[in-house]
């Protein structure tokens, strides 16, 4: 059924009418919007104003009006028909037929304006209020007057030529009453009057009767409509099917007759690629395809009340379907031949597009069986060797064909993934990497020549399915998700990633055409969702094959979307948090595309310069230290001047903050032995391979160089926060001095000592940076905006995150507060016993 048309927006407006609104109304009872439904069975809104009712002379009876709110043009004038069946629902609507094929409703602002005029309409009609449909009631009640043990059945007409017009009438007059329906569908059944109505038609035909041609229209078309499984069986039969047809064929509608039975017979051909010897199941086939041109072709769009009339249609068709797979799955030699002339080089390619054609459509059939016969249908067709089938056909020439085998291996796929799975693992013990499976439909997803890369969206939604660990089966003897992404990584990554390399080995895509930035952003959608659910392989393979910073080179594109999808990719790395992501990034300087592309936008409002600050602002809410340090140190004079958002400087404020907890020389020689005293404590260290990584990078640091440690995200909060529970409320009680003491510094102009930090990249020079933490926007000696992390109204935020930067000969104290030696010494004896991961926190405090 069409979707309900919304109702009007609640806007207080006034029009004039008649039958009560005469002059301006004062209220919006009225108050409606007329829809008219389309062809596509959509409600089209022909406008918004103020219904009435009255007495129309040119129509000769009551009619319901709608005059327009904007000029008071009339919208609608319809005669409230007595036999019109009108509709009442959601008690806002009232719909209706006002001829064939054309549906109107109103639809009120107010409940209460709507029961006005349904009343008006069910007083015209002579019925109950209280019914939601007009006709209904009465029919059944005057069934109910003449029902009964003498009178079973419903009595036709005799069927003839002359009479042919009391027929039409009489099934008209049946379809809105149930019990009407039930009575002449026994009727039409008992007494073989369907084959005498098609008599009649060949008479008609020869004798050029149109009259009488259009009244069998309407006999037929009404016949459909009592939606009976008895009646279809008779009129489908190989007997009548193609008159039932003719019969559609004189639409009274319609200046000149449609010509479906010469379609049918003349045009649309049955091909029997593998020669059907049953002949039942033949005969389904040709019926199942002429029902299905009379469902889709031949019968006009049913009405809002005729919708659910053609449900035991639809019935007919699926059964039918059921039938012709299941008698097809049982013929064996039949399926056989098919594959064996599939994958044999001797056939020729016109034989072998009609093969892949039918097993196209057959797959397409499966999906109308049962679960559990869909699960045998796809049983046997493996048994058969679909697969290996299918593998030989992709690697043809033929584009059609391989469309074809990219439809079936999509059902494949969408069934049962891990059978895929499975396949491809075992032939890769054979094969090389070039033909497999996987590999030919990565490649035709990259050749696809299509604009708009319709096959390309296909193929890597199926890649998506099968690299997915959420359908990946688990057993006791192994585990699907690490062999399948092992054998994924090693043998198909590459082919994947091979168009992303091959266009950026310069500074800017090489080929940046609409349709190659649309196959990259294909592939960046897949690698983005491998980072975010395939964890150490794409880590692996990102850092490896320097993934990330090629990607980036995609910022420079000219094409917005592959810029965000670049950005995106980088985004969803930043979100893990992983630290061995984060010094990658580092090492590399991989934010210098983003900032540049940040620049080069402007102070353009758009996506990227959204996305862009997202991704920054996401750092300082996360406080990942290591990121907001190296941004600061390296980009910050880009991006000082940037105060519409307060993110650039909160990071500012961030990493200042940072700095002035670690520069205490008081707590230089602590910090060792804290640092001792929390590997003992901490159960959950890094793993084997993560330290090595890290201890291969820090012997390769000069000394003196800073190196920024991950933060310590291992902790349970309540082990962090209990000992330190003290310390922080004797912390909380010194922030008024600390302020003024910050203050104080800032107004005499003390300046902060110079810092340096170096990475080691060969491509990158240290960097020296002097500056006025009093100049600073958001540095520790400005008051902060209030109540924002890091800023000094808020310690209990910024301890809970912040960590100490450190360096490989201890740690060095840049600045020396007078003002915090007493401080220092009152806490000291509280803080020897905390280990560095809960100290590093308090000192960010």
């Amino acid at each position: 059924a069409p979707h309900q048309p919304p109702a009007p927006p609640a806007i207080v407006s006034q029009s004039g009418g008649c039958g009560g609104a005469g002059g301006r109304m004062t209220d919006t009872r009225r108050r409606v919007k007329v829809y008219t439904l389309n062809e596509d069975r959509q409600w089209d809104d022909r406008g918004t104003g103020h219904v009435s009712s009255c007495y129309v002379e040119r129509l000769k009876g009551m009619s319901l009006l709608v005059r327009a709110e904007s000029d008071g043009s009339l919208l609608l004038e319809s005669k409230i028909n007595p036999n019109t069946a009108y509709q009442k629902q959601q008690d806002t609507l009232i719909v209706w037929s006002e001829a064939e094929n054309y549906d109107l409703a109103l639809s009120f602002q107010e409940k209460a304006g709507c029961d006005e005029i349904w009343e008006k309409i069910c007083q015209v009609q002579g019925k109950d209020p209280s019914v939601d449909i007009t006709q209904d009631l009465v029919d059944e009640s005057e069934e109910e007057r003449f029902d009964d043990m003498s009178s079973p059945g419903l009595e036709l007409p005799s069927c003839e030529l002359s009479r042919l017009e009391e027929i039409a009438e009489l099934v008209a007059s049946s379809l809105p009453s149930p019990l009407r329906r039930e009575k002449l569908a026994l009727a039409l059944e008992n007494e073989g009057y369907i084959k005498k109505l098609l008599e009649i038609f060949h008479v008609c035909e020869d004798l050029e009767n149109i009259e009488g041609l259009h009244h069998l229209y309407e006999i037929i078309k009404g016949i459909f409509l009592l939606n009976r499984t008895a009646l279809f069986e008779v009129m489908f039969s190989e007997e009548c099917i193609m008159d039932v047809i003719g019969c559609l064929e004189y639409d009274p509608s319609l200046s000149q007759s449609r010509k479906h039975r010469e379609f049918l017979t003349k045009t649309a051909k049955f091909k029997e690629v593998i020669p059907i010897s049953d002949p039942e199941l033949k005969q389904k086939i040709h019926q199942t395809y002429r029902v299905q041109y009379i469902q889709d072709m031949v019968l006009p769009t049913p009405s809002v009340f005729e919708e659910n009339m053609l449900s035991t249609l639809h019935s007919f068709i699926f059964f039918n379907k059921v039938e012709i797979v299941g008698m097809l799955q049982e013929d064996e030699k039949f399926l056989t031949d098919l594959f064996a002339q599939l994958t044999d080089e001797a056939t020729d390619e016109e034989k072998r597009q009609e093969l892949v054609n039918f097993l196209k459509e057959f797959c397409a059939f499966s999906q109308t069986l049962q679960p559990q016969n869909r699960d045998a249908f796809f049983k046997t067709l493996s048994n058969m060797g679909i697969l290996p089938a299918l593998e030989v056909i992709l690697g043809m020439d033929d584009a059609q064909v391989r469309s074809a085998a990219t439809d079936i291996f999509s059902y494949l796929v969408e069934y049962n993934p891990s059978m895929v799975r499975e396949f491809v693992m075992q032939e890769a013990q054979q094969n090389d990497d070039d033909i497999l499976l996987i590999n030919l439909i990565i490649e035709h997803m990259i050749c696809d020549t299509d604009p708009e890369l319709g096959g390309a969206v296909l193929l890597m939604g199926l890649l998506r399915t099968l690299v997915d660990p959420e359908n990946m089966l688990a057993t006791a003897n192994k585990t699907e998700k690490t062999e399948f992404l092992g054998f994924f990584y090693k043998h198909c990554m590459h082919v994947l990633t091979a168009p992303l390399l091959a266009n950026t080995t310069e500074d800017k895509p090489s080929k940046d055409d609409f349709q190659t930035a649309q196959l990259l952003a294909l592939i960046l959608e897949l690698l983005t969702f491998c980072v975010e659910h395939h964890t150490y392989h794409i880590k692996n393979y990102i850092i490896n094959k320097d993934i990330l910073r090629r990607v980036l080179v995609l910022m420079a594109s000219k094409h917005a979307f592959l810029a965000l999808c670049a950005l995106r990719f980088k985004r969803k790395i930043i979100g893990l948090k992983d630290e061995f992501y984060n010094r990658y990034i580092m090492k590399s300087f991989l934010f210098e595309p983003v900032v540049k592309a940040f620049l080069n936008n402007g102070s353009r409002y758009n996506l990227m310069n959204s996305a862009i600050i997202e991704m920054f602002e996401f750092i300082r809410v996360e406080d990942i230290k290591s990121l907001t340090a190296h941004v600061i140190e390296n980009y910050w004079k880009a991006l000082e001047d940037v105060d519409y958002v307060q993110t650039f400087k909160g990071l500012k404020l961030r990493f200042e903050q940072q700095r002035e907890r670690q520069d205490n020389p008081k707590l230089d020689s602590m910090r060792s032995i804290l640092r001792n005293h929390r590997y003992r404590r901490d159960a959950r260290t890094l793993e084997d391979e993560e330290e090595m990584w890290f201890n291969t990078d820090e012997d390769d640091m000069e000394d003196g160089e800073a190196v920024v440690p991950p933060s310590d995200k291992t902790k349970n909060d309540e082990d962090i926060m209990d000992p330190i529970s003290k310390f922080m409320e004797r912390k909380k009680l010194k922030e008024s001095e600390e302020k003024e003491v910050l203050l104080k510094t800032n107004l005499s102009g003390r300046q902060s000592p110079s810092f340096k930090l170096s990475f080691s990249s060969g491509t990158k020079s240290n960097l020296t940076s002097q500056s006025s933490a009093s100049n600073l926007p958001g540095s520790p000696g400005s008051p902060g905006s209030p109540g924002s992390p890091g800023s000094p109204g808020s310690v209990s935020k910024s301890t809970s995150q912040m960590a100490a930067i450190t360096t490989k000969g201890g740690l060095v104290g840049l600045v020396d507060y007078p003002d915090d030696d007493e401080e220092d010494d009152e806490d000291e004896d509280k803080e020897e016993t905390l280990p560095l991961s809960k100290k590093a926190k308090l000192e960010s405090s």
